[in-house]
């Protein structure tokens, strides 16, 4: 069976956890002052955030494992290594997106059947502090988000944290110069929704890598019309393509020859395979079993 990896190919990058830890900590602490603020003030979309700020802690430190973790080399009984902890990850903390979500919802329900006085100078002052912590947090975060499917679920966290703490300050306005104590349950639901928006696309992106779903930008029509186009090759089929992390796609097949070449005529094929794989579908990781005159089943896709 031949078996290749473009190594020279792919481009990891470097995790930086210092920006991690720092939005970790500034998080922490706008998170205990919003707690004490929202039973103080009495608001629940306050204390909205703050729950919301306090799921962002426990998800950056599930990042911040996670993206340590996917670092480690392999062994003999993990022989992947800890390479789909990132994605697991931002799994995780896209489910806790969505349930949050659904929690605030009950409370803004609640709320709305029996509304309160809310001391709204306090939910001001705190809500431009979260705007401040999260937006510097959201700042260091931005590069990395752009690379790692983990480390864009814990900006996205940061990022909906700002748009809420926004929400709540201008909640917080109308309450203290025009008394509608009634938005801060409205301000609630908004931020809910707008909680499960973002926390569904990145939890079904991350659960089609968990479930080794085909990588959505590959067709496997494709990639069967151009591998048979190659010399040699009269047939590929029995094809597994998944993705393992947001850095590595692998695919095995079999594939038939039109002529019982040797083994070393055979590595010139899989070359040209290896690299029209790379090249027109970004495979790096390439397991390929050959085949000459075999009977087996030639259909493209085979459940094991």
């Amino acid at each position: 069976m031949g078996h290749a990896h473009n190594h020279n190919h792919l481009h990891q990058h470097q995790f930086k956890g210092k920006n991690l830890l720092i939005s970790i900590v500034l998080n922490l602490v706008i998170t205990i002052a919003q707690v004490i603020g929202g039973f103080v003030s009495g608001s629940i979309s306050l204390l909205s955030d703050a729950l919301h700020n306090l799921s962002d802690v426990v998800s950056l430190v599930v990042s911040y494992i996670a993206a340590r973790l996917s670092r480690r080399s392999a062994s003999l009984n993990r022989t992947f290594g800890f390479k789909r902890a990132e994605i697991l990850a931002a799994f995780v903390n896209a489910a806790a997106l969505v349930v949050i979500a659904i929690f605030l919802i009950i409370e803004a329900i609640e709320r709305f059947r029996s509304p309160v006085e809310i001391e709204s100078d306090i939910v001001i002052w705190l809500s431009l502090l979260g705007i401040v912590v999260n937006g510097l947090s959201v700042l260091l975060l931005r590069d990395e988000s752009k690379k790692n499917m983990n480390m864009r679920s814990a900006y996205l966290h940061l990022f909906t944290d700002m748009l809420a703490s926004i929400a709540v300050l201008i909640g917080g306005l109308l309450m203290k110069f025009y008394e509608l104590f009634w938005v801060d349950s409205l301000l609630t639901l908004a931020i809910a929704v707008y909680l499960i928006f973002v926390g569904y696309d990145l939890l079904k992106e991350s659960f089609k890598v968990l479930m080794l779903f085909t990588p959505n930008h590959i067709a496997i029509q494709n990639i069967v019309k151009e591998v048979q186009k190659l010399d040699r090759v009269k047939n590929i089929h029995h094809i597994h393509v998944w993705q393992l992390n947001e850095e590595e796609i692998h695919l095995e097949a079999h594939v038939d020859l039109d002529s019982n070449i040797a083994i070393s005529e055979f590595n010139l094929v899989l070359a040209d395979i290896e690299k029209t794989l790379f090249d027109k579908f970004n495979i790096n990781h390439v397991n390929i079993q050959p085949e000459y005159d075999k009977p087996d089943s030639k259909d493209v896709i085979i459940q094991d």
